[in-house]
Order: C-alpha cells, then structure tokens, then sequence
C-alpha cells in the first residue's frame, strides 16, 4: 500500500455528505483542503463514513489510519454521538483513544470544534437546549484533549459565518458546497499557520455565494 500524505477519519461530515458530486459520490471539504496543499486524489485517504460514531472511529478506522500513518491526519465526527446514545464518560474515553493514537511527533493532527447544530434542527425547545448542553460539553472535552496532545483545533463553534443558512444543507446537518468549502479554507489557513505549509492560491467557485469569509 502507498503512503497516504493525508487521512482523515470520521463521519459523514468528513465523508463529503451535502456535496454531491455529478458522478453521485460526494465531493466534500477533504479534497478541496488536500488540494490546496497540492495532495493529489491517491495520497489522500478518506475514511469517513455515514452514521459513524466515534466509537465506531475507534472499532474501524484507527487500525487502518495507522497502516502507512500518513504525516497529516485529521478527524471530525462525534455529532452522531451527542444527538443519539450520549454517554459523556464514554465519548470522551473515545476523544483520548483517538488522539492519543493518532497524534506524534512526526504527525500534524487537526480537528475542529461541533457547530450549533443544535440551532438548525426543528426540535422542542427542551430537547435543543438538552443537545446545546451536550455539544458545549464535548467542545470543552475536544479542546483540552486537542491542546494536550499537540492537535490544531479550527474553533467554528462561535463563528458568526457558521449561523448563516447558505453553509447548510437542507437537513441542517451537512454543510452545504459552501459550508464544505468554506470549511477547507480555514482548516487550510489553520494548518499553514501553524506548520509554515503554503497553500496554493485557489480561486473559491462560490465567491459571492452569500456567506462570508470563514473561521461542523
């Protein structure tokens, strides 16, 4: 097996869910970042699935991220947990297994804090301030973690971008095409800061589209 410049793992947010492509697969935020550091399709590994949780991170995709460990790794998922069965003891013994696993000297892992999805779902007032709750918790668990372990952490939770309609899909789950890129473009910037990597100038197709510049 080639060595992966990238992996990523997760859900279906890494998968690309919200981005349909013409060929009926997803497009997503993955590969427009990849390309922007010139990673071409074949050094990127995309473990992202639908309704994976991050135990399912752990069961599933760890074992194969570590074949070939690929020297820029990122995750996002957690969201199915916290809408779902949340166990907090468990989702945050999850958080530790995985970023004590992926994380290294040799490695630069990047994740990002869980949008107010919460705000785009038709639920009772009570059952959406019970998964605010939930998410605002995970956040706190996601950012110690990150900064214990050296994992850069793109905070979109209080970007004012991320309250605009145009970034989600119609189930207020998914990023849009927007969102996607959106999304690519400030983990790109993120990750350049911190590495000194150099993004290659990239003209955004939805320049205009209704959402600002960015900081799911």
């Amino acid at each position: 097996m080639a060595k992966a410049r990238m992996t990523v793992v997760g859900d279906s947010f890494v998968e690309g869910r919200g981005d349909p492509a013409p060929d009926g697969t997803y497009r997503g935020w993955v590969p427009r970042f990849a390309e922007m550091f010139g990673i071409p399709s074949g050094g990127c590994l995309n473990l992202g699935t639908f309704d994976a949780t991050t135990q399912d991170v752990v069961d599933r995709q760890l074992r194969v991220a570590l074949v070939n460990k690929a020297p820029l790794i990122g995750f996002v998922a957690g969201v199915n947990d916290l809408i779902r069965d949340y166990d907090a003891a468990r989702f945050r013994r999850n958080l530790e297994s995985i970023f004590t696993t992926l994380s290294g000297p040799d490695t630069v892992m990047f994740t990002a804090t869980y949008a107010d999805i919460p705000r785009n779902l038709p639920l009772p007032a009570s059952f959406q301030e019970l998964l605010r709750g939930r998410f605002a918790e995970a956040n706190e668990h996601l950012r110690e973690i990150s900064a214990r372990t050296g994992a850069l952490c793109l905070d979109v939770v209080d970007g004012r971008e991320w309250a605009d309609p145009a970034m989600w899909s119609a189930d207020g789950l998914h990023p849009s095409p927007v969102g996607h890129q959106r999304f690519a473009e400030a983990m790109a910037d993120l990750v350049a800061l911190a590495t000194g990597m150099v993004p290659l100038p990239t003209a955004s197709p939805f320049a205009g589209a209704g959402a600002g510049p960015l900081s799911y």
